[in-house]
């Protein structure tokens, strides 16, 4: 498909002279640096980190099948999707439009920016309403995000239903993949080369067990990468994160025994949910969340932080009232909650049937 990206750009930023820090300048080693005002002592920690992170990019880049200059790498997805609205977004000009619900992150960058947010509903089994998207987008939509699997409700969607908005729409499509190692959906980052004005966003927070080192990636065409990296900060991914990453990615056969056992877990889960009297649905899940409506949310919720068991009460969402969110745990923190919601149905269901 042909789009002009260019045209979608703000024009500050079109115009935009990037910073050119030292570690932009001289790329070498070996070198005795002194360009940099940095303190000699104390290496390697001295000294500033790579402002494109060259070595995690190659090797994501063969992890993920695609090339360097396709990937952007940032303090958490959070932070590319600020830049995208900072790229692509007129403020108190121009809108974005996301499903509703979904994560709440959109909304609230959206709200920084001063960026107009319109929303298209899912359809009542959290399935995708194109139809709604395309009827919310005008001439003044630059973003359109979706999560797929999507937070709070679990679901993947149909690859093909957003490829038909990518193509349809003269905007960014970004489609989250936070949780996509989870689910049995294939990874849009394949597609990146056929549209030019897709993002595809993933994480090392969720199978990868490093929410900790806040490591966000975007895929995308390089004209977009390369927006990106001209917007963000020199040097926004540290040296320890970088390395932290480095040396996780070395080991993936340990991310895909922790996504099987998460996936054992789950599967054992949803099973115990059901049999309880106070839930009165299990909804499937492609992620490493469970979304479950149960009868008195609140009591549940308050029940459970009594328990020291702490899940979130999703019950005033679009489309989840009534409903809890339960991240999948180890087996022993799952075999917690679990007599945790026996002893509640004990207390408060059992004994009022008597």
């Amino acid at each position: 498909m042909s789009i002009d990206i260019n045209k979608l750009v703000r024009k500050n930023i079109r115009d935009l002279l990037p910073y050119s820090s030292a570690r932009d300048e001289y790329t070498g080693t070996g070198a005795v640096l002194m360009d940099a005002n940095e303190n000699p002592f104390n290496e390697p920690q001295n000294r500033y980190p790579d402002p494109l992170q060259t070595e995690l990019k190659k090797k994501l880049a063969g992890l993920k099948g695609v090339q360097s200059a396709q990937i952007f790498v940032g303090n958490g997805s959070d932070e590319a999707i600020d830049l995208l609205f900072r790229i692509f977004c007129e403020p108190g000009k121009e809108n974005v439009v996301s499903i509703s619900p979904t994560y709440g992150m959109y909304k609230v960058c959206a709200d920084i920016n001063n960026i107009e947010v319109k929303k298209a509903l899912l359809n009542e089994d959290f399935s995708l309403n194109t139809e709604a998207l395309l009827q919310a987008c005008d001439q003044n939509t630059k973003l359109l995000f979706i999560c797929t699997p999507n937070n709070p409700t679990s679901n993947s969607f149909d690859p093909d239903d957003m490829l038909e908005l990518a193509a349809k729409l003269d905007c960014i499509v970004v489609v989250d993949e936070a949780y996509i190692d989870f689910s049995e959906r294939e990874s849009l980052l394949s597609e990146v080369v056929n549209y030019p004005n897709l993002v595809v966003l993933q994480t090392l927070s969720k199978a990868w067990g490093l929410a900790g080192i806040r490591l966000g990636m975007a895929f995308s065409s390089p004209e977009i990468i390369r927006l990106m990296n001209n917007v963000k900060y020199p040097y926004n991914v540290n040296r320890l994160t970088l390395d932290f990453a480095a040396n996780a990615l070395n080991n993936e056969q340990q991310k895909a025994d922790w996504v099987s056992m998460i996936l054992e877990e789950r599967k054992a889960m949803i099973k115990k949910l059901e049999m309880y009297r106070f839930v009165q649905k299990v909804y499937p899940s492609d992620a490493n969340f469970i979304l479950l409506k149960v009868k008195n949310p609140s009591q549940i919720y308050n029940f459970l932080v009594g328990e020291r068991i702490i899940v979130r009460d999703r019950s005033t969402t679009e489309l989840c009232e009534g409903a809890l969110r339960i991240t999948i745990g180890s087996p022993e923190e799952n075999s917690k909650l679990n007599n945790a919601l026996m002893h509640y149905q004990r207390k408060y269901v059992e004994s009022c049937e008597i």
